[in-house]
């Protein structure tokens, strides 16, 4: 008996829900533009900083540099089907899930916040807390996406993430307007600006989620639902990601004294280190 030759190596296997899913030309289309977008914001925006020498602007722009390009990963494994998965949901059946976005959300979204914090001299206490109530949020989130036992289960991990939300709103609408306040007319300004469009477009996520087909499924959680779920996400991804970035890079560009020779009396700001 001739023993048959085994591969060394069984090649990973796309669902074919997954498969078809990224098939679709809307679909994909939402995910290799923000590839195309997110790639050239990198580039830009490092070039957008070749000529900083200030500590804290540096710090600032590091932050920024890292959103885009964190972004640029996980869209390239959701497009290529590493990062997005099919969810059985008991009572609702197989639902495409990009749970990839939850990983970007993780990384990124705590980015925004450090560049925040440290453009109106947060103290290191209400940076932290902003920060880990922002991760507390996604993980959650990404709970909620992945539940498969009961829909019922899927909204108490989506109650649990957008208490963690509120706790990060509270700061960017409470907590640092008092610290942008002790700084120059020019930073309160853009803080002004970055903090609406932050909350403005942070808000959209989980309504989008709410309504899309990993919620109510208002439009069902087909191929189509799922990618005018994509798209919207992918929007809210350009005003809360690239649009912010530009605004606070082409501000700190000229590294203005109200960033640079900021000081605060607050204990444990990271404009002390």
């Amino acid at each position: 008996m001739i023993a048959q030759p085994v591969s060394a190596v069984s090649p990973a296997q796309i669902d074919p829900l997954v498969e078809e899913t990224l098939s679709n030309p809307v679909m994909a289309s939402s995910l290799w533009v923000m590839i195309a977008l997110m790639g050239v914001a990198t580039i830009l925006f490092v070039y957008m900083g070749r000529a900083v020498d200030d500590p804290r602007v540096k710090m600032i722009y590091v932050a920024t540099i890292g959103i885009p390009a964190v972004s640029l990963s996980s869209y390239f494994g959701l497009a290529t089907g590493l990062t997005i998965g099919v969810v059985d949901i008991a009572g609702r059946g197989e639902v495409v899930t990009m749970w990839g976005r939850y990983l970007t959300w993780t990384f990124s979204t705590p980015l925004i916040l450090l560049a925040l914090g440290l453009l109106v001299g947060s103290d290191r206490p209400t940076l932290f807390a902003a920060i880990a109530f922002d991760i507390g949020m996604c993980v959650t989130g990404l709970a909620a996406a992945l539940t498969r036992q009961a829909i019922w289960m899927r909204w108490v991990w989506f109650g649990i993430s957008s208490a963690f939300f509120l706790v990060v709103v509270y700061v960017l609408l409470v907590e640092w307007p008092r610290d942008a306040a002790a700084q120059g007319e020019d930073v309160v300004d853009l803080f002004g600006l970055l903090r609406t469009l932050t909350v403005v477009l942070w808000f959209g996520y989980p309504i989008v989620w709410a309504l899309g087909t990993e919620g109510l499924a208002v439009m069902g959680t087909g191929v189509g639902a799922t990618a005018i779920t994509s798209w919207a996400y992918s929007l809210l991804d350009v005003g809360a990601k690239f649009v912010f970035a530009v605004l606070l890079l082409r501000f700190l560009a000229d590294e203005p004294a109200s960033v640079t020779g900021q000081q605060t009396a607050r204990t444990g700001s990271p404009a002390e280190d």
